[in-house]
């Protein structure tokens, strides 16, 4: 080994090591941007070192820089105008298609891998077993993470998609990724065996998603972030590339860790989740009451009052200020409020939005102070001190149901919002939320519904309050 490629993996470590210090940075708000920076830095470092390493073994022809380097600029352009063109309701499934590109690159390493050695017939265990693993996750993730994307964005309907006879089709499926995976390591050279693995990988991903509905949605993507890490740490060991193993360990085991904390979040076990077959979709309720529940409209003045001469104040945002794009018009109402003197808080449950930390991005996004923002444990207590609980498009988080045996959503930890003094609805309509049942909430005696659109709504709460506080 040569200076040049011993400094080079001294470059590769050291960009490993910031990968380490980057996911630790991200484990808070006041200090995720940095760590994403700084993540963000180490890859491009990252990549400039085995551009380096490439050039100084000679291994690639003119031509082949040429695609590299088209590839880079392409994959460049497209990264930076997703990142400012998409919007905030739109991420999860931007997130969903980086899982899928993601997979299917690491299963295309080991692929190629596999296909452009000189003597595949000489390549061992040591790289055929991750080889296989690597080709089957990242097959699994690619098509389960086009299917998650359509799914969120409406293209493939949010609720569950049973296939007939799905669970004899899946156990076929476990038989041939068995099958396909012993051949190819006793016959690494199969072109047949790697063509097996790869559709039954991409089949299982299809198989394995449709089922699973909405309301388990931000499970979903933590799970499939955690087999893309997985996949392309298996690329590493077919790569015998230490930095690419780190790499692909952090993201699987920070992933496998998120998608325990969010089925926990939602009392689901993640094979029940896997299994599917829970939550309705999304699909438009009509606007309005429904005749046979009884619920106490308000009008934006009566809201307005309320919120000017309280004390404390608790928001509860759910996807629908996500859908809405109202998070603009809630933190310039916050911030009226608060310069009135009352205390403003946020309440985050964990699973609010389409995928974790959804909320808390999109608050960011509109200059709300982290410290405002509690996770369910830390804002729970508030609730019995708030004079106002203010939820904004939240269902299935904070329905009371949940307490009590017998429901979809029984045993799954909520937001207490029922404990406050008086609850302010904010929503278009008495639609049911992910778990396709009745919000007890919203017949609650200190319940008001304000039917009305987010950003109008808050708007329009915004204009009322300030005659009161002006």
């Amino acid at each position: 080994m040569s200076d040049l490629e011993t400094a080079v993996r001294y470059v590769l470590l050291a960009a490993a090591a910031c990968f380490v210090l980057g996911l630790r940075l991200m484990n808070s708000p006041a200090t995720a941007r940095r760590g994403n920076t700084l993540s963000a830095g180490a890859m491009a470092v990252a990549i400039v070192a085995t551009a380096v390493l490439l050039a100084e073994r000679g291994d690639i022809t003119a031509t082949g820089w040429l695609v590299l380097l088209s590839a880079t600029i392409v994959g460049s352009g497209a990264g930076l105008y997703l990142a400012r063109t998409v919007e905030m309701t739109a991420m999860p499934q931007l997130v969903s298609l980086f899982n899928a590109v993601g997979g299917g690159a690491a299963a295309l390493l080991a692929i190629v891998e596999v296909l452009q050695h000189a003597h595949p017939e000489d390549l061992g265990a040591r790289t055929t077993v991750p080889g296989g693993i690597d080709i089957l996750i990242g097959a699994i993730t690619f098509s389960g993470s086009l299917i998650a994307a359509g799914k969120l964005q409406g293209v493939i309907p949010g609720k569950p998609i049973v296939l007939p006879g799905s669970q004899a089709l899946n156990a076929g499926l476990a038989v041939v990724f068995a099958g396909a995976g012993v051949w190819l390591v006793v016959d690494p050279g199969s072109v047949a065996a790697l063509t097996l693995l790869t559709l039954a990988g991409l089949a299982f991903g299809v198989t394995m998603v449709l089922p699973i509905g909405g309301a388990d949605m931000p499970v979903v993507i933590s799970l499939l972030n955690a087999f893309t890490g997985t996949a392309v740490g298996m690329a590493g060991f077919v790569l015998n590339e230490p930095a690419l193993i780190i790499a692909g360990a952090l993201v699987g085991a920070s992933g496998t860790i998120l998608t325990k904390l969010m089925a926990d979040a939602m009392n689901r076990s993640i094979p029940a989740i896997i299994v599917g077959g829970f939550g309705t979709g999304d699909e438009a309720a009509a606007v309005g009451t429904d005749g046979d529940v009884q619920v106490r409209p308000v009008s934006v003045d009566d809201v307005a009052i309320q919120l000017a001469y309280a004390g404390k104040v608790v928001i509860v945002p759910g996807y629908g200020l996500a859908a809405a794009q109202a998070q603009h018009e809630l933190g310039d109402l916050a911030d009226l409020l608060e310069e009135h003197g009352v205390e403003v808080t946020y309440a985050i449950h964990p699973v609010a939005g389409r995928m974790p930390g959804h909320m808390n991005v999109l608050l960011a996004e509109a200059n709300v102070p982290y410290p405002q923002l509690k996770e369910m444990e830390e804002a729970n207590p508030e609730f019995p001190q708030a004079d106002v609980a203010l939820v904004i498009g939240a269902n299935d988080v904070t329905n009371p149901a949940a307490r009590r045996p017998g429901n979809a959503i029984s045993g799954m930890p909520i937001l207490d919002v029922d404990r406050a003094k008086s609850v302010v609805v904010i929503k278009r309509s008495m639609g049911h939320g992910y778990a396709g049942i009745d919000n007890e909430l919203y017949t609650a005696e200190n319940t008001g519904m304000f039917f009305t659109d987010a950003k109008k709504g808050l708007a329009d709460l915004k204009a009322a309050v300030r005659t009161f506080v002006g």
